[in-house]
């Protein structure tokens, strides 16, 4: 597997400068938080690549600005608002495929919202993953607290209806905050979990940068490793989770020497 960041952790942050700080700290591997519907368009998607190039580094994702949206605009009951979104969505992962990444994250829908049943939801989101065919980029569904997607049983049922076509993000932070088992996440998502968002936590603080806190990252490792897992582990965490860009730093690379170095 490999490491890398979130341009998130940096927001509010433009996403540009956010890239190139980041690049300046050495990290190479890159999820982008696309902030606003500039940040779609060809130009400032350009400008993103071109900024990687030089550095030699690769873009694996792409989180889009709509998340908290997505239950009206992917999961809703307005056909027409919907053909309007399937086509956002599909520019969401088409920059992604621009810029060399696979994957577009999905929040999806909150508990409570919405009358789509379970089957329904994973009707539509194959609809949207077909899509992505297309485009070379595909959905990948987060779980989330608060959302459908917290339980690990409404994962593994997704799973099991849509087999090879759909595909998943753990993130470890959005277990904690939901009380769900990482592990347990894990085998839900099975063999199509396909990307990572990292973090620690202590009593008290949820959300840390990965090696501040209590989280066993190597047994972490060996829990993807033993589930054959071959993506991207990125740091995401807020920006009100560290004081000074030396503690990012320190973090990537304790991140990155505990999940990629040799086992001596």
């Amino acid at each position: 597997m490999l490491t890398g960041a979130s341009t998130a952790c940096l927001y509010p942050m433009e996403t540009e400068r956010s890239l190139e700080l980041l690049l300046e700290l050495g990290c190479r591997r890159f999820e982008v938080f696309l902030n606003c519907g500039e940040e779609l368009r060809p130009p400032f998607l350009r400008e993103l690549k071109r900024r990687a190039v030089a550095y030699g580094a690769a873009f694996t994702s792409v989180h889009p600005f709509t998340s908290a949206m997505e239950s009206s605009l992917l999961f809703g009951d307005y056909p027409r608002r919907t053909r309007e979104a399937f086509d956002l969505y599909r520019r969401y992962m088409a920059a992604a495929a621009y810029l060399g990444g696979r994957w577009v994250v999905i929040h999806g829908q909150p508990l409570g919202h919405g009358r789509l049943s379970d089957q329904g939801y994973w009707q539509r989101f194959g609809e949207l993953y077909q899509l992505g065919r297309g485009e070379g980029a595909y959905p990948a569904q987060e779980n989330v607290r608060q959302h459908r997607s917290a339980d690990p049983a409404f994962i593994a049922g997704m799973r099991k209806a849509l087999g090879d076509s759909c595909a998943f993000v753990l993130d470890v932070k959005q277990c904690r905050m939901a009380g769900a088992e990482t592990e347990e996440m894990v085998q839900a998502m099975g063999d199509r979990l396909v990307h990572v968002h990292l973090s620690d936590w202590e009593e008290g603080a949820p959300c840390l940068l990965p090696g501040a806190g209590r989280f066993d990252h190597l047994a972490f490792r060996r829990l993807l490793e033993s589930r054959g897992f071959s993506g991207t582990v990125v740091t995401e965490v807020y920006r009100h989770s560290f004081s000074q860009i030396e503690e990012l730093a320190r973090s990537l690379s304790y991140t990155k020497r505990v999940l990629e170095s040799s086992f001596s």
